[in-house]
């Protein structure tokens, strides 16, 4: 059956839909020796499809990873400059890319996968997937302040904010954490949000990817997800968002905490 080949090449590990299409008009991919376009459909069972050249092969079998990203660590598959990238730290075979970049100086959730059709549902501006962030800032917000990160305002290389929900968990210091969710992904958004507001931002940890969470994950550690939080990230509800068993929702208060049950993973520094 032929389907568009966005579709096919998401499926077979190539990146997010969106990130193929990138691929598809880069003139990067044949089908039966010919460059397509975007929107050109395929039958893969049928047609020679090509990315640089090379055949892709049967879809493989998706993998679902949550990585705690520590600070220093680039988002991205490999990088030009040889920094550590998130993907050097999940020691599997195989294709994964991330979703949900955070960036060089951020820290927190990161999902690891293969699968294109999840990648698009959760970084696609129309599905609004909530994400959500402890955050630190160097001063105590006033009232004024947070309404402004509440109502959305207008950063300085002029993108407009939608509203975010954003409340006092602590004070720390001359500082204070802060409760930060997001239905949006603009880059590098809360340090400016918080630039433009006078709430220089020290520390940034995102605890919340739609509806999986961080929680006892320690920096550099991975572990696979379980069916479930997989389940629920594709067919997200509003009900309350799951914990795993025996986990304890993320605590700013307490970044020390207990490892899961479930599997994790710690790779070395080098």
């Amino acid at each position: 059956m032929k389907e568009r080949v966005q579709k096919i090449l998401a499926r077979a590990g190539y990146g997010s839909r969106r990130g193929c299409e990138d691929i598809i008009n880069a003139g990067r991919v044949r089908v039966s020796g010919n460059v397509i376009k975007l929107g050109d459909k395929a039958d893969p069972s049928e047609d020679k499809i090509t990315v640089d050249g090379r055949g892709i092969f049967g879809a493989e079998d998706f993998t679902y990873v949550a990585l705690y990203k520590p600070r220093g660590v680039i988002s991205t598959v490999n990088d030009p400059e040889l920094r550590t990238a998130v993907r050097d730290l999940v020691p599997l075979e195989g294709t994964l890319y991330p979703v949900g970049r955070l960036d060089f100086d951020s820290e927190g959730l990161i999902l690891m996968t293969n699968d294109g059709n999840l990648a698009n549902i959760l970084t696609h501006p129309r599905y609004e997937h909530e994400k959500e962030y402890r955050v630190l800032v160097a001063t105590h917000p006033d009232s004024e302040q947070l309404a402004k990160w509440r109502r959305g305002l207008v950063l300085e290389d002029g993108f407009k904010t939608s509203s975010a929900d954003v409340f006092v968990i602590s004070k720390y210091g001359k500082g204070a954490w802060l409760d930060v969710i997001l239905r949006e992904g603009h880059k590098r958004q809360i340090r400016e949000m918080g630039k433009v507001t006078g709430l220089p931002v020290v520390r940034i940890i995102r605890v919340r990817l739609g509806e999986l969470r961080l929680g006892n994950l320690k920096p550099r550690e991975w572990r696979y997800l379980t069916e479930q939080e997989v389940s629920l990230l594709k067919n997200p509800s509003h009900s309350k968002v799951l914990l795993t068993k025996n986990e304890k929702p993320f605590e700013a208060k307490q970044i020390k905490s207990k490892i899961s049950r479930n599997k994790t993973t710690k790779v070395p520094h080098n």
